[in-house]
Formats: C-alpha cells, sequence, structure tokens
C-alpha cells in the first residue's frame, strides 16, 4: 500500500480541507448556449456586446415633449406621432409637438421629459397636458443599464436565472463555462444491497450511493454510480478500474482501521497514494484523501449520517474547486441556542439540529437529543449542523455558536 506522504494520526477539519483541496484543479471548459447556461460556473468574464438600452427609452406610457412647452400648465399640443416600442419617431420634436409614446420606445430628437398618461387628457389630434415632469422624468438614458465592453458578469461564478437573463440582454448566445465535473461513486461491504434487492439476514440496504448521486448532482456534478464493491480486493480492484476517467472518486465504506476494510489495502496496492486517513471530527473520523493513480480520492466512511456530513463538509469545497469556483471566503453564520450544551472533547463536533425564528426574528438552533451517526432520519430532518470546535466548553441556552446550513437559512 502506498502512503507515500500521508500524514499520521487525526488532524483538524480545516487542516483535512486544505490538503483535499491542494490535490485538485479546475476542470477543463466548453461551450454552452445562454439558454442552458443556469448552474452552470463561468470560465471567462463576460463582455456585453451592445448598450443597453441602446437610445434613450421611455420608462411609462404617455407623450414624449419638450419641457419649455409644458413649465406652464394646462398646456395643449399637437398629437404628431404615435410610437410603440420597437419602432421611432424618426423626426425631431418641434415646439409645440407632442408624440403618443409607450414604454420602452426611443424618446424622439428634441423631447427632454415624458408626460405620463395619467397627467394628460386627449382632445382629437392634441393632448392637453395637467401636469408637468421635471426635465428628464421618465426617460431612461442610453446605457443606463450597461453599454458596450463593460465586463458585468465574472468568471468564477455560479450562474444564476438572473445571470442568464443579463447575459442574454448582453447579446451572448454562447457561454463558456467549466463542464461538469464526473465524479465515481464506489460503495463498498459485503453488508449492503441496493434497494429493491433480496436483503440477506445480515445485511442492510445501501442508501450512500444513491444519496451521494443526488448530492453531487446538486453541486453541479455528473455522479456515474459503480456497482458496490464486496469486501474482496481483487473484485473492488475490478470495479475502481469503472473511475477511469473521473474527475473525483468517492468510496464509501473501507475507511477505518477495521481488519475488515480493504480500501486502503487493496486500492494501495493499484496506485493510491494516501494522503491523510483520519479526521478530529464528529461525525466521520474515518476519511481517506488522496489520490487514486491520477484521480484525485476521498473515502468516506460507511455509515450513511457520517458519509453525507463528510459530503458537506469536504465534497461540496472539492466539487467547487474542481468547477473553478470563486472561493467563498465567509465565516459561518451563527445561531442562538435554544438549550444547554456539553462541554466538548478534542474532536469537531457537528450536531443536527433545527433552525426557528425566535420571537426577536433571530434564528435559533435547537440541536436534537440523541446524536447517533447511524439516524438518518435525523439528518433529513435537521436545518443545519451546529459546529461544536473541539476543547469548546460547555454552552448555555442563549450563546451563540456557529452552524453549517442544510439548506437556505433565510427560509427557516
Amino acid at each position: 500500500m502506498s502512503d507515500g506522504g500521508a500524514k499520521a494520526g487525526m488532524i483538524s477539519v480545516d487542516e483535512a480541507t486544505r490538503r483535499l483541496l491542494a490535490l485538485i484543479a479546475p476542470v477543463g471548459t466548453e461551450q454552452v448556449a445562454v439558454s442552458d447556461a443556469a448552474g452552470r460556473v463561468l470560465a471567462e468574464d463576460v463582455v456585453a456586446r451592445r448598450t443597453q438600452p441602446p437610445f434613450p427609452a421611455s420608462a411609462m406610457d404617455g407623450y414624449a415633449a419638450r419641457g419649455a412647452d409644458v413649465k406652464t400648465v394646462p398646456a395643449k399640443l399637437k398629437i404628431v406621432g404615435n410610437v410603440p416600442a420597437g419602432q421611432a419617431y424618426g423626426k425631431s420634436l418641434k415646439p409645440g409637438e407632442a408624440v403618443r409614446i409607450f414604454t420602452g420606445a426611443p424618446v424622439p430628437d428634441g423631447a427632454d421629459c415624458i408626460v405620463i398618461q395619467e397627467d394628460t387628457a386627449r382632445d382629437g389630434d392634441s393632448v392637453v397636458v395637467k401636469e408637468a415632469p421635471a426635465p428628464g422624468r421618465y426617460i431612461r438614458p442610453a446605457g443606463l443599464d450597461f453599454r458596450k465592453g463593460d465586463a458585468i458578469l465574472k468568471a468564477g461564478i455560479r450562474l444564476t436565472p438572473r445571470d442568464v437573463g443579463l447575459a442574454a440582454a448582453m447579446n451572448r448566445p454562447w457561454l463558456l463555462v467549466r463542464r461538469r465535473p464526473r465524479v465515481a461513486i464506489l460503495p463498498t461491504g459485503d453488508e449492503v444491497v441496493l434497494p429493491g434487492d433480496p436483503i440477506g439476514p445480515n445485511q442492510i440496504v445501501s442508501s450512500n450511493g444513491i444519496a451521494l448521486a443526488a448530492f453531487v448532482t446538486g453541486e453541479g456534478g455528473v455522479p456515474v454510480q459503480l456497482p458496490i464493491a464486496p469486501d474482496q480486493a481483487d473484485a473492488l480492484r475490478t470495479i475502481a478500474e469503472g473511475a477511469t476517467g473521473a474527475d473525483l472518486l468517492l468510496t464509501t465504506g473501507g475507511a477505518s482501521v477495521g481488519e475488515h476494510d480493504l480500501v486502503r489495502s487493496a486500492l494501495g496496492a493499484d496506485g493510491l497514494a494516501l494522503d491523510f486517513w483520519t479526521v478530529a471530527m464528529r461525525p466521520g473520523k474515518p476519511l481517506m484523501v488522496g489520490k487514486y493513480r491520477a484521480t484525485p480520492m476521498i473515502g468516506l466512511p460507511g455509515n450513511p449520517v457520517s458519509a453525507l456530513v463528510c459530503a458537506l463538509l469536504f465534497v461540496k469545497p472539492a466539487l467547487e474547486k474542481l468547477q473553478g469556483l470563486a472561493a467563498a471566503g465567509a465565516a459561518n453564520p451563527k445561531a442562538r441556542l435554544t438549550r444547554d450544551l456539553p462541554a466538548n472533547d478534542r474532536r469537531q463536533d457537528y450536531l443536527r439540529a433545527r433552525l426557528a425564528r425566535g420571537a426577536d426574528g433571530v434564528a435559533e438552533a435547537t440541536p436534537f437529543d440523541k446524536q447517533d451517526s447511524s439516524m438518518m432520519s435525523l439528518l433529513a430532518r435537521a436545518d443545519c449542523l451546529v459546529v461544536r470546535p473541539p476543547h469548546a466548553p460547555p454552552a448555555k441556552a442563549g450563546d451563540w455558536v456557529e452552524i453549517v446550513p442544510l439548506g437556505p437559512i433565510g427560509a427557516v
């Protein structure tokens, strides 16, 4: 087994994250239609190909007029044209004239204000202005939104529907994005079977592969599900061949120091170079990180709760770096505890908890009484993980604690 360079003993979560990310480089790029770009990560700055609006445009339905003609009201102006959006008057407005105009239409030359429809009365071919607008009122100047050549969308962001709409308005039909990382998922263990398969008397249903595939998809990757590998070295190596060409390999199970855990020994003889294999955290202590041949590899615990907590803490930042996402850099949010917590030991603890809004509108976290890492139902019900640093002193209800949200915190 190749453990060259591997760090012995438990390391901190922060150090584990740093060492993992040092093994990962962003994937390549591809062009996609702007209509298919939502959720993708930009690989280059996007420069506007046009000015928006490209001309002074009316912001309201009404009449384009000269401010000098409506200084005193009521004022009667001759209607000399009608300009819906997509058309133009094409002439210069003369004294005493007005043009019927609609939102988004070009403002005629010579006009310097829009009299909104509600402040007028139509009189045949004339309009009576009952209230005068200030000069420039209700006119959107050319370039109010952006100008040709402006680099508005920056590389390293995940494109939202708003970003896609902006890119389309910038006249960018194609965008250069990072391709979606391919993530091979390899569950292990004689004791697990797929949902719906026959279950032996000493077996359990495997949820890890399915949950991790959903997690990878949600973070912008493409999961590649490999068969469950039995606890046999040759079979494990054969199935691991399916990770060839992947950008990241995730294994589940076989990451601890038990005599029946074969991932380190079986893959170590086949090109696995480990960096570290234990992290001072709970749940998730038996976490392996290294490279399997040329592919970065994260060996997740077999325990389903531990696997998903580790996915959130380690697989997520790995996928973000693979996609070239700009580092967030922001600290985790905080919430107010609703119950006392005992002192913590040397491992960083991640307690499943519910979030709610207190009477003052502040987010409040209530850790579940039971934190057994076998209880997937609690993870499914949780809104966040309460972070307890190593050797944290006892905490009281009302204290502020760091949390890792499991969904949008604003939705609580």
